[in-house]
């Protein structure tokens, strides 16, 4: 475990360690995108840790999926997060902001302009997501036209700057996790006939022309981008072909210099390897679940240089001490995890303050 307190380098940034905070979406912006009052202290208390990557952040209105998620396309925003990125920054931390575009995994309700979610094809997820009014079925979204689809890389090239503007030292693209980028892969998904539908090439290349968009606004060394290859969850199915589009993807992605790719691992362990083999840029692997005897096995094995946490930096905003020292970790409670106040946000306890 002790490489894990080791710095790296990654991109324009030396990290003090190889753990990383895993996005993960909190539900507590204001109404208006604009992060909410307790999100320069809830980052900045675990600035500890190598890199933290925030919560989803929509680049545009269509982008939005859930209540009350930031964005990064406003004066305001910027404004919200630059409050964030000076008071990690103030600790000695270092944050990205991960682009997310819901695609269809979106209500009308829950956008500022209340209008129909879109996506690849006019698919519905065949689920149901929180509103205001509790939960819904989600609608049949309308399918972007070409153009739209190439004005949508223009949002993310554009929510991009703005987070340059907002003192981010980069942007994770939200690949990953059944949204819009990764609703592209998947024939389940995306039964366009153009450019972006069809052939393994054709899914891939929004998530490519993504990627080339912000890497020539911003620089590819403070552009990353996460997958998570095999999701099977909101109608997702990416079929046989799954595993030959990622290949595809990380070697046409691995040509632009990249600062990380981040991988939301779900087990197929071969595909894994094949990834770490291919790609020679820092390679960031987020297993969910991972029981404490575990970590740090993927950097010492060498298949990551990072690895990533989620709900264990969300209760341990100390987590570095506490895995040098060996130290209980606290639960995370997942009652508080969407919405609410400080409860479960900015007050669980450090090793100084535990009782």
């Amino acid at each position: 475990m002790n490489q894990l307190f080791t710095p790296i380098r990654l991109g324009r940034c030396t990290l003090s360690n190889r753990l990383v905070m895993a996005p993960m979406t909190r539900s507590r912006a204001q109404v208006d995108g604009t992060p909410g009052e307790l999100a320069a202290e809830y980052y900045a208390q675990r600035a500890s840790i190598g890199l933290i990557v925030a919560e989803g952040v929509q680049p545009s209105d269509d982008g939005q999926g859930y209540l009350t998620t930031p964005g990064i396309y406003t004066d305001a925003h910027v404004a919200g997060w630059r409050k964030t990125t000076s008071a990690v920054h103030d600790k000695g931390g270092h944050l990205f902001i991960q682009l997310m575009h819901a695609g269809r995994m979106s209500h009308p309700d829950n956008t500022p302009h209340h209008r129909q979610g879109v996506a690849p094809s006019a698919i519905a997820p065949g689920s149901e997501i929180f509103t205001a009014t509790g939960m819904q079925p989600i609608p049949v979204p309308r399918a972007l036209s070409t153009a739209e689809v190439r004005q949508t890389v223009a949002d993310f090239r554009l929510a991009a700057r703005r987070a340059m503007e907002a003192g981010a030292d980069g942007v994770e693209i939200h690949g990953a996790n059944a949204y819009l980028i990764q609703q592209f892969f998947a024939p389940s998904a995306n039964t366009r006939t153009d450019a972006y539908g069809g052939s393994i090439e054709n899914r891939a290349r929004f998530a490519i022309e993504v990627a080339s968009a912000i890497a020539e606004e911003i620089g590819a060394d403070r552009t990353a981008i996460r997958l998570s290859p095999g999701t099977a969850m909101w109608g997702i199915d990416e079929g046989a072909e799954g595993p030959a589009l990622y290949r595809y993807l990380v070697a046409e992605l691995g040509k632009l210099g990249l600062a990380y790719l981040h991988i939301m691992h779900l087990g197929n362990e071969p595909l894994l390897a094949e990834i770490r083999q291919s790609w020679k840029q820092t390679l960031i692997v987020n297993r969910p679940g991972r029981p404490r005897e575990q970590i740090g096995s993927d950097v010492a094995s060498g298949l990551a240089d990072l690895e990533a946490y989620g709900q264990t930096v969300l209760a341990n905003p100390d987590f570095v001490a506490r895995l040098k020292s060996d130290a209980a970790l606290n639960d995370a409670d997942s009652s508080t995890f969407f919405g609410g106040t400080a409860q479960g946000y900015t007050d669980y306890p450090a090793l100084s303050q535990a009782g």
